[in-house]
């Protein structure tokens, strides 16, 4: 056995041994390089150590570790639809409901806004004056008679529906956008 044990001494292990840094260098060398080069902040047993290394050096001595960032106003870029989406919803009071107004017929498109009025006849006396149309009254039974154009809506669902058939503040909060029919086409409508 103590012949073994002098065989193993004569063989040089250290120099045949396969490790992953450069030829040549030692294992504490490169922990030291490693140190350095690293943008992380050191243990406080690899800072001694490396001081106790370097020494006078000042380059490597007395490293003091940087000061906390502050997160600079406006960075980073946030895109304004995302800023919107944060940002509380106005009340519904401040803001209107405004759809699109369309006629058959007529080449423009007008937008008003819901919130002015109050009752099916405001509304409809003010399409009237925007259009210079009159539009007959509206019975449950009959629709619009006595004219030849008839107001509809189209509701969030994507029907479209004669202005008047349900109540007010259904109206209010399910139209999309308006368009004045030729009566003819606005027949098979509600009850029309």
């Amino acid at each position: 056995m103590d012949s073994f044990v002098g065989h193993e001494n004569d063989l040089n292990l250290k120099a045949t041994e396969l490790r992953l840094g450069l030829p040549g260098t030692d294992e504490s060398e490169k922990e030291m390089m490693c140190s350095f080069k690293n943008n992380k902040r050191a243990s406080p047993e690899s800072v001694e150590d490396s001081e106790s290394v370097a020494g006078s050096d000042d380059k490597h001595g007395n490293r003091e570790t940087p000061a906390a960032k502050t997160q600079v106003i406006g960075w980073p870029p946030v895109r304004s639809y995302r800023k919107n989406c944060l940002q509380p919803k106005k009340a519904e009071a401040e803001t209107g409901i405004y759809v699109k107004v369309s006629m058959d017929g007529a080449p423009y498109l007008r937008k008003i806004d819901l919130k002015v009025y109050n009752c099916y006849p405001e509304l409809l006396k003010a399409l009237e004056n925007m259009f210079k149309i009159t539009i007959g009254e509206y019975s449950e039974r009959e629709g619009y008679q006595g004219s030849e154009y008839a107001p509809t809506y189209e509701d969030k669902d994507g029907d479209w529906m004669l202005v008047g058939d349900v109540p007010w503040d259904m109206f209010m909060s399910s139209c999309k956008r308006l368009r004045i029919m030729k009566g003819s086409e606005a027949r098979g409508l509600g009850c029309a």
